[in-house]
């Protein structure tokens, strides 16, 4: 498919910076809004909604069944999001890097700003498993279906004992032949801001002894975290060479970090931003 402009008739984007103010500082303004843009939002959130909880009945018989019966529902419904965003607001999705989407078990690095990507990787993973902090397992129906997918939670304040953990359910994970996605930010970023890394990563890469694949997209050019507007547009998602195991906690982390920022600016850049 190829690549939209990520600016419309209904959406400007700026990139502020504050001199003297470090790199972190750095923020994505919204996008100016336009009546149309409300109601294609509005009607996306609340058919969004009714199909997830259409969705969220039918699989409650299906906790029961075993788990891939159980999946394919959980892929049904992300496919019918996916349709809503196409159709209603003009979404569309662009791979790239398909040469470097793993076949076998792998840790995925993904870059974080919206919700879309707790969708994607669905399709493009082979029964992936998310590591997601513990707050969700609580969240009715959807802690009970992320359990039944056996995702992995973790408690972000737990520390040496959350990484012990962690490190053995992934193993778990992996000894099935499923991959592991993990969001080295730690939570969703707006385009454009610099955040840290977090270690788990480095963690788990050495202790698992896999490459390491990192992703980059522009998600929240199109759906901006904690807004229930979305834009039309292109969201371009990107593969890149995975890291190969055998580097050092410090070395891993810095190429990660490097690697991830300097593709995740070109997506930008090319957005106009």
């Amino acid at each position: 498919m190829a690549l939209q402009r990520n600016i419309g008739n209904d959406r400007e984007r700026t990139r502020e910076v504050s001199l003297g103010a470090p790199e972190s500082a750095v923020r994505t303004c919204l996008p100016k809004q336009s009546f149309m843009n409300t109601i294609r939002s509005a009607l996306c959130t609340v058919c969004f909604y009714v199909w997830s909880i259409f969705m969220g009945l039918v699989m409650i018989p299906m906790v029961f069944l075993p788990r891939p019966v159980f999946r394919w529902f959980v892929q049904l419904w992300s496919k019918g999001v996916f349709v809503l965003f196409r159709v209603l607001v003009g979404i569309c999705v662009e791979l790239r890097g398909r040469e470097f989407i793993p076949t076998g078990p792998s840790l995925i690095a993904s870059k974080h700003q919206s919700e879309w990507e707790t969708l994607i990787f669905l399709h493009l993973l082979n029964d992936p498993v998310y590591i997601m902090k513990k707050e969700l397992a609580y969240i009715p129906a959807y802690g009970t279906y992320a359990r039944k997918m056996k995702m992995i939670f973790i408690d972000r304040a737990g520390y040496a004992k959350t990484l012990r953990k962690l490190i053995q359910d992934a193993r778990e994970a992996i000894s099935t032949g499923r991959s592991l996605v993990i969001f080295p930010e730690g939570t969703r970023i707006e385009p454009g801001v610099k955040a840290p890394y977090h270690t788990g990563i480095a963690a788990l890469y050495n202790a698992l002894d896999l490459p390491v694949s990192p992703v980059v997209h522009n998600s929240g050019l199109c759906w901006p975290k904690q807004s229930f507007r979305k834009y039309a547009g292109t969201i371009t998602i990107r593969f890149l060479e995975p890291i190969e195991p055998g580097l050092e906690r410090h070395e891993f982390m810095k190429r990660l970090e490097q690697t991830m920022e300097k593709a995740s600016n070109e997506l930008l850049e090319e957005s106009g931003l």
